[in-house]
């Protein structure tokens, strides 16, 4: 009778992991170190039992992880969550890991509006435990948002964004958020032309999609529009303080068309410097000399000066020095 795994038939099959699971995070790896025949069957299948084990955590006890996935908070949202699991219960398990540096402790990957509603609940939190690192922790996170229908497009840049300055490559973007390379150029693009602050101002703006954002990056790009403008002018035109309703403001006013501001009449204004054209014995034109009060830039055109410039470098010491002489300074 074979001994290989005693708890075969106790485990359920790697198929029947909740599917959230299943598709965004890989398996854990296990750190028990097994033995030998038997015994060593046994440990595996109890560390494998463990890890796929749905355990009810203390929310308190569990602390933000990852990159922030989010622009703002949604409190009608989050009170529905909370009103849902209160009626009906925790359908969903969140996702943590052991905290790396606190013993006892945890970090979400994914399922923070969950974890939040069960302390506002004063209940327990149904989570699954990974033994995941950093890089896993990210993707895993990216891929558990692409699946979601309530983050907006900006949201996904963001988080892209995140990404990328985290350290992750474009490739390993894509991979997270399950897009291909062009959408991840397009997300990138958004948040080089829009200040990350603005964005911020304005929230998810879920009903925005990502043409419409990439028409507001562009026209900021091109007319040069700093956020701070951009902020009081959503402050003083915005219907409502709802997000959507700043971009929608936002979005009215760069479909204007642009109009340079008006100069500063304090700012000091910049003084023309007069060109001298510097011409040849003959009287052709080598070219120009522009003066200022601190320095005098001599451009010679190279096309007329037939190597005049070569000799010029060459023996400016020496015609220095004749200078000098004829001051009688030498």
């Amino acid at each position: 009778m074979g001994r290989k795994n005693l708890l075969s038939g106790l485990l359920p099959p790697t198929s029947e992991a909740p599917p959230e699971t299943a598709a965004s995070v890989p398996a854990a790896p296990v750190r028990m170190r097994a033995g030998r025949g038997a015994i060593g069957a046994v440990s595996q299948s109890l560390a494998e039992l463990r890890a796929r084990a749905v355990l009810d955590l203390d929310p308190w006890s569990i602390e933000a992880g990852g990159l922030p996935d989010r622009l703002e908070s949604d409190p009608e949202n989050d009170a529905a969550l909370a009103r849902s699991i209160a009626e009906y219960g925790q359908q969903v398990p969140v996702l943590v890991r052991p905290h790396p540096e606190k013993e006892g402790r945890y970090q979400v990957v994914y399922g923070r509006r969950r974890v939040l509603a069960a302390r506002d609940l004063g209940r327990t939190v149904k989570a699954l435990v990974r033994e995941i690192d950093d890089p896993a922790l990210v993707m895993a996170q990216g891929q558990e948002n692409s699946t979601r229908r309530d983050l907006s497009f900006i949201e996904k840049a963001h988080f892209a964004w995140q990404m990328l300055e985290a350290g992750f490559d474009r490739k390993a973007i894509g991979d997270a958020l399950s897009v291909d390379k062009t959408v991840v150029s397009r997300m990138l693009a958004v948040m080089e032309r829009v200040p990350l602050d603005l964005i911020r101002f304005i929230g998810s703006a879920v009903s925005a999609g990502r043409d419409r954002w990439m028409l507001v990056g562009e026209r900021i790009a091109a007319a040069g529009h700093d956020a701070d403008h951009l902020k009081m002018m959503i402050m003083a035109t915005a219907k409502d303080e709802s997000s959507d309703e700043r971009f929608e403001a936002l979005f009215a006013y760069l479909e204007k068309p642009f109009r340079p501001r008006p100069p500063d009449p304090t700012a000091p204004r910049a003084i023309r410097r007069p060109t001298h054209p510097l011409r040849s014995a003959e009287g052709a034109r080598l070219g120009a000399a522009r003066t200022s009060e601190t320095a005098v830039v001599l451009r010679l055109d190279r096309a007329r000066t037939q190597g005049f410039e070569e000799w010029l470098l060459k023996h400016l010491a020496e015609l220095h020095r004749d200078w000098l002489s004829r001051r009688g300074q030498c």
